[in-house]
């Protein structure tokens, strides 16, 4: 029998959390404004949708658009917040003026995590060198998942790197969950699976409204169909 593929929806309040739980979500990723790709939800939401819904909830750790820490204490301090409001895992990723994977930064702010389980997000997309960011990372404390479209421009663009690294599997830095996400549509699944990746990630594809509009539990469900139940 085979694994059950893993369903990650973005959310942004918990109208949506418990839509994307009734439609088949596995997961969440909790952020707040998308006009910026997703940033630190405030502490109350957090709290709040950890009491409506009981699929794990991985919490932004990301104050401005672009992949620059910016204030690592701040950072870490939001950090410190969202653990004291509920949250369990998070998603974070820095990257520096070089398009090198910003250490200190990470290792900062992962600090306060204590070994929480957490995602480096699609900073790696954008990254000079994905391969040596992953080998700078192997051994991270809490590291699980890399969110990727392979491509800075997309799922579209991004599909042959994303089945060379599902095919990496075992090699040091090789050893995270490829969660796929980033222009992802139902059609590129099928050839996704084949490769055995088996965890993907849809923000407005969940949405029949765009952002502006919930997400949609039907919307998830035919997803949550194609992957499998």
């Amino acid at each position: 029998m085979s694994k059950r593929a893993v369903l990650e929806v973005i959310a942004l309040d918990v109208e949506d959390a418990v839509a994307a739980q009734a439609g088949g979500a596995d997961r969440l990723e909790l952020v707040t404004d998308m006009a910026a790709d997703g940033l630190t939800p405030a502490a109350a939401t957090v709290t709040a949708i950890r009491a409506a819904v009981d699929i794990p909830v991985r919490v932004m750790l990301r104050l401005a658009d672009g992949f620059a820490a910016g204030a690592v204490e701040r950072l870490a301090a939001a950090a410190c917040e969202m653990r004291e409001a509920g949250a369990e895992e998070f998603v974070l990723g820095f990257l520096d003026g070089d398009g090198q994977v910003d250490l200190a930064a990470v290792e900062r702010v992962a600090g306060e995590l204590e070994g929480c389980r957490w995602t480096f997000h699609r900073a790696i997309d954008h990254a000079a060198d994905r391969d040596a960011l992953r080998k700078q990372l192997a051994d991270f404390p809490g590291l699980d998942t890399y969110l990727t479209a392979g491509s800075a421009r997309g799922v579209d663009a991004g599909v042959p790197v994303l089945c060379a690294e599902a095919g990496r599997r075992g090699e040091p830095g090789y050893g995270q969950q490829l969660l796929v996400g980033g222009g992802l549509r139902l059609e590129h699944v099928p050839a996704l699976l084949d490769e055995g990746i088996d965890a993907f990630h849809i923000g407005g594809a969940a949405r029949p409204d765009g952002w502006s509009g919930p997400v949609s539990a039907e919307a998830v469900a035919r997803w949550r169909s194609v992957l499998g139940s």
